[in-house]
């Protein structure tokens, strides 16, 4: 017999069941979507954040100068070679040996003093057979001339034809031009042997001597090395090339000072004497000369110089340093950073070169802020951060 109680409440307990086993897969399912959107949502959040990171990170951080106005009175100072008046390199003009040399570097010679003596045996000999022909070709020409002497006086008689006579006249001519060129060649020798004892041009120094004894000499090759340098140093020619916008400025007579780092704080008078009046396609200079006398020998040739120019800088021009210069195909440029960060390229003039410091003679005002060591691929509107150097941090 079945229990009554048991029947009448089994569908009620199923129901309920039921329904609790539903709001869980439901809670499950609200679950389930609150973890995806929350990881959806952090890896985008995490995204922006890295593209907000990468987009920072490529932003420069550049550091700026600004132009400065250049001291006026400065003058304009450039490097200047120095040579002698007069220098020429001694070449041998015939072949031949060292016998002896006489006078070495640093020494004072005078004009036609001997400088080395060459011994020459094959000009020698050629001088010697030369002799012979003159004397030879003087005998034929004697004879030749007694024998014309002699036929114009048989013709006067009718002893000769007019022909034979105007062969020996002929024959006279001949070998007089032959005794000439003999003699030519005598005096081509003769001048040869001279060139054997080698001697000074003009009074000067000796500053290069390559002689040595019994060393073999040769003339007319393209081999061939300078025995002696002598050069003439009571007066020296310091050589400058001039920018050619300061070359308007320069002209003859204008004093100048040069310095020499052997000469820590003494100075030499220079006076402007040529202009080449020809800019140079090359470096965009003009050579100038300018001279000075040595009555001390102080001055050494091919001395590296300073040469200040009493020239005034441009009204106009400022400076700056050289690494902040962008050179490009367009010319020398130079980077702009406005106040928000922005970046503006910009054309100048160079208008000289000192080294660490440029002159800029057109484009800038003076009052800009210029990146120094720009780098490279900066172009027209970029973005960059300004360093602060006095705070040592980074201006936003």
């Amino acid at each position: 017999m079945l229990d009554p109680s048991h029947t009448q409440f089994e569908p009620a307990r199923t129901s309920s069941s039921s329904r609790t086993l539903k709001l869980a897969g439901v809670g499950a399912a609200i679950i389930a979507l609150v973890v995806v959107g929350y990881g959806i949502t952090s890896r985008s959040s995490a995204d922006h954040q890295l593209v907000a990171v990468s987009s920072d990170a490529a932003i420069p951080t550049v550091s700026v100068v600004t132009p400065t106005r250049g001291d006026r009175s400065t003058g304009l100072v450039l490097p200047g070679s120095v040579q002698a008046y007069n220098s020429a390199p001694i070449y041998a003009r015939t072949n031949g040996y060292v016998r002896r040399w006489l006078v070495d570097i640093g020494d004072r010679v005078v004009a036609g003093q001997t400088l080395a003596i060459l011994d020459a045996p094959e000009i020698d000999q050629q001088l010697a057979q030369a002799e012979a022909n003159y004397q030879t070709a003087l005998a034929n020409a004697a004879l030749a001339k007694s024998t014309s002497v002699r036929w114009v006086a048989l013709r006067a008689k009718d002893a000769v034809s007019q022909q034979e006579t105007d062969e020996k006249a002929g024959d006279l001519a001949s070998k007089n031009a032959i005794a000439n060129g003999e003699l030519a060649n005598l005096k081509r020798l003769r001048a040869l042997q001279g060139f054997t004892r080698l001697t000074a041009p003009f009074a000067g120094t000796v500053t290069s001597r390559s002689a040595q004894i019994g060393g073999l000499v040769s003339s007319g090759t393209a081999s061939a090395t300078a025995l002696f340098t002598v050069s003439d140093v009571h007066r020296m020619r310091v050589y400058v090339r001039v920018p050619q916008g300061a070359s308007a400025q320069v002209h003859t007579g204008l004093h100048a000072t040069m310095t020499l780092p052997e000469y820590p704080g003494r100075s030499f008078d220079l006076v402007l004497t040529r202009n080449a009046g020809a800019v140079d396609l090359q470096s965009g200079t003009v050579l100038v000369e300018l001279q000075t006398d040595n009555p001390g020998g102080a001055l050494k040739p091919g001395s590296y110089s300073q040469v200040t120019f009493p020239i005034a800088a441009a009204g106009n021009s400022v400076h700056l340093p050289a690494s902040a210069l962008i050179l490009r195909a367009n010319g020398p440029t130079v980077a702009l950073v406005d106040g928000n960060g922005r970046v503006t390229l910009k054309p100048v003039t160079i208008g000289r070169d000192e080294g660490k410091q440029v002159e800029i003679s057109a484009g800038l005002t003076g009052s800009e802020r210029i990146i120094d060591s720009p780098p490279d691929a900066l172009e027209n509107g970029d973005r960059v951060r300004v360093e602060d150097p006095k705070a040592g941090r980074v201006q936003s």
